[in-house]
């Protein structure tokens, strides 16, 4: 794997615009971490995962479904994955899916005990609206595990992009949410913060590619991927 792929993948202006780039990415898209930076992000998101044996579990925005089934493998009770990409939608190995704009989702409040998401917020283009729509639909007690890019690595000069299956880039509009926002609107919606970690080069990102060694000397540690677990009161 070249480096830059990790990172570097024509522009997307819009979030309906991103939803047909994740169609495209879809072919090719499996549901599970298919490069070192995903394998350290889901590594970061599972440690701070609760128990989810017998409760009800929302994968949102939930792309081809990789932490649905590893939360259905762990014994949750519901596991429903919610994603506004049809595409990515038809990949995901789950028995309930449902397409929605996560900033307006079709369920009833408190819902869900437990919803994680992954690298999915920056396409938010309010993150209120975003935490906002989640704190509604998660119970009492319940618990949101999300993650970010980290805006230090697009603040670098790292994007989020793919190659699709005719060989043109797609880069993806990404918001830059920084930690102190993510604890702002947090609080705004109700939802208190219980664990955070950064994912950085050359620590928890560490895996050996094509490419890597250069990459490492370059990019050593610089936060790519920031985790978050919040708790509803």
């Amino acid at each position: 794997m070249c480096a830059l792929r990790l990172f570097q993948v024509v522009r997307f202006m819009s979030a309906f615009a991103n939803e047909a780039a994740y169609d495209l990415w879809a072919e090719s898209y499996p549901p599970l971490p298919h490069n070192p930076l995903m394998r350290a992000e889901q590594e970061a998101v599972l440690a701070m995962c609760p128990d989810v044996a017998g409760r009800r579990v929302l994968d949102l925005a939930c792309g081809s479904g990789r932490y649905g089934l590893l939360l259905q493998q762990r014994g949750a009770a519901l596991v429903v994955g919610s994603d506004l990409s049809a595409g990515m939608l038809t990949r995901a190995p789950l028995a309930h899916r449902v397409r929605a704009d996560m900033l307006n989702l079709p369920f009833a409040a408190a819902s869900f005990d437990v919803i994680v998401s992954g690298l999915a917020v920056g396409h938010a283009p309010s993150l209120d609206a975003w935490m906002a729509e989640a704190a509604r639909v998660l119970a009492p007690g319940g618990q949101l595990v999300y993650s970010d890019f980290h805006p230090a690595a697009a603040r670098a000069g790292m994007t989020r992009s793919f190659t699709d299956a005719a060989g043109q880039r797609h880069e993806l509009l990404h918001a830059l949410h920084d930690p102190d926002a993510h604890l702002a609107a947090a609080w705004r919606a109700g939802l208190v913060l219980e664990a955070s970690r950064e994912v950085c080069v050359g620590r928890e990102l560490c895996e050996p590619f094509t490419g890597s060694e250069a990459f490492y000397a370059r990019w050593n540690g610089l936060a790519v991927v920031l985790a978050m677990r919040l708790v509803k009161p």
